[in-house]
């Protein structure tokens, strides 16, 4: 029995979710304690009981402790299981964070998979479906892994009533990642997305964005969604190059203007810009596990964030595949797996 203590590093739900997906695919059952002891309301939420209740569905696993508020949980995997599966969060909880819990593990069966989860697609503490969609999805398939996504409806807090279907095949054969390099640009763009709330909301957002900067204004545009359930205003920006898809995301927040919020998303793409390096934050933490898992590899990456270091630990309590993190310069590390020297 592996045993993961939740308040060490990050401290968030991400230990709760590699444990899970690691648990699945080595049969190795874990107990988790202190289940996010470092955030304001610690303990299993819905989003994260989700996650437990998924996994154990394609695993056939039994499990303790799997009840809203819980610190601590016990998880004993079976047997994984091909199939339909549908999943309701329940709440406007993230339905990506569900779905990478369970892909991987789905990913390595000789049969195919499709998933359907309800929730939030587009979340203020989660990776959106855009992410999802254009920049991981993407990254992974060139491992070998067949998984395609598809946003039937998005989803904001706190309506939810998001919808995204996912299809998982038999993975082909896999080959190592090498990201040293993003390749030359091949496009730039920024969408202003409201659900429910006024379009000129959108329009100034897009304007203001593409201001700072200095996109034409036909690159970034403003978008009207009469489907979503609840309201919701989302700002998202993608960088399309050679090698890698980045997809940086803020939302619209009560007496903030779109042109701060246009202002809060420009900065951070001049920042991992400036850093000149291919894979940004989010996108180092998320690849790990497809990695750990297929035949490795190496990817450049700015400052690797707590999220990152917690996940190489996680990581190390299921698997010995090495994992090193090598400073290159001021603002760029190289992240190895499965890699010596």
């Amino acid at each position: 029995m592996i045993i993961i203590d939740g308040s060490e590093g990050e401290g968030g739900g991400q230990v709760l979710r590699t444990a899970l997906t690691l648990s699945m695919v080595t049969g190795k059952p874990f107990t988790i304690e202190n289940i996010r002891a470092r955030r304001s309301k610690p303990g299993l939420m819905r989003q994260h009981l989700a996650c437990v209740k998924a996994a154990a569905a394609i695993s056939g696993a039994s499990h303790e402790g799997a009840v809203i508020g819980s610190g601590k949980l016990i998880f004993r995997p079976g047997a994984l299981k091909a199939g339909n599966y549908r999943f309701d969060i329940g709440s406007a909880g993230s339905t990506t964070l569900v779905l990478q819990t369970i892909m991987l593990a789905l990913a390595a069966l000789d049969a195919p998979s499709t998933i359907v989860v309800t929730g939030g697609t587009h979340n203020m503490a989660a990776p959106c479906f855009d992410f999802l969609g254009e920049s991981f999805l993407p990254i992974i398939r060139r491992m070998g892994f067949r998984i395609e996504a598809e946003c039937l409806r998005r989803g904001f807090y706190p309506a939810g009533g998001g919808e995204i279907r996912m299809t998982i095949g038999p993975s082909e054969a896999h080959v190592s990642l090498v990201l040293d390099t993003a390749g030359r640009r091949l496009g730039q763009g920024a969408k202003a997305i409201v659900s429910h709330l006024p379009y000129d909301i959108a329009r100034r957002e897009a304007a203001a964005f593409a201001d700072a900067m200095g996109w034409t204004a036909e690159t970034c545009v403003a978008h009207s969604d009469a489907a979503a359930i609840g309201p919701g205003n989302v700002l998202t920006a993608h960088l399309e190059c050679e090698h890698v898809t980045e997809i940086f995301t803020t939302f619209g927040r009560q007496g903030v203007s779109g042109d701060r919020i246009a202002q809060e998303l420009a900065k951070e793409i001049k920042d991992h810009l400036s850093a000149g390096a291919p894979v940004g934050h989010y996108l180092a933490d998320q690849l790990l596990l497809p990695m750990v898992l297929t035949k490795g590899g190496r990817f450049v990456t700015s400052r690797p964030s707590a999220h990152c270091s917690t996940n190489i630990e996680v990581i190390r309590s299921f698997l010995n595949t090495p994992i090193a993190s090598t400073r290159l310069d001021d603002r760029r590390w190289m992240i190895s797996v499965g890699e010596q020297g």
